[in-house]
């Protein structure tokens, strides 16, 4: 698991490079900037603490860190699940973009995401229900909708993604 303390500390001591690369045996499935790169990995550490599940991005070292495909495999999938068992505007909002990125990480590793089954109405009941006294308890968004915006959203990223 990626820890913010030590992701602080390694950053401190900071790199000669300019991009550090995510990389999956000998491909590299992304190569940001040290600062997109940063981010990236506090909010996978996030999400590791909010699923109580490795994400399977290792550590970065000497700007480079490799990806196990079987567990960000089980990361992105439990990750999707969450999001479509959710209706909180707020807690969609700050996810969207981290899932969008991943998702643009999980095609290029080779993934294999079951859009079908995420997208069948949730049989699990749903976590962080946003309730209104305007609008009353919302309802997550139809399996098209929700897939597709998220689908977009990746490809948007994809392209300004560089390997």
């Amino acid at each position: 698991m990626i820890m913010l303390d030590t992701l602080a500390r390694h950053n401190r001591a900071g790199g000669a490079g300019m991009s550090q690369y995510f990389d999956m045996g000998d491909e590299t499935l992304w190569n940001p900037s040290n600062g997109a790169s940063r981010m990236f990995q506090r909010q996978a550490a996030i999400f590791e603490a909010e699923l109580a599940l490795p994400s399977g991005i290792g550590p970065m070292e000497n700007d480079e860190c490799q990806i196990n495909p079987d567990t960000f495999e089980t990361f992105v999938n439990t990750l999707l699940t969450r999001y479509r068992r959710t209706s909180h505007a707020v807690w969609l909002a700050l996810s969207e973009s981290f899932i969008a990125t991943t998702l643009v990480l999980a095609e290029r590793a080779g993934v294999e995401v079951n859009w079908a089954q995420h997208g069948a109405t949730p049989e699990a009941p749903f976590e962080d229900v946003q309730v209104s006294t305007a609008t009353g308890m919302s309802t997550p968004a139809e399996h098209e909708v929700w897939a597709a915006g998220l689908r977009e959203k990746a490809r948007e990223l994809g392209r300004r993604m560089p390997r």
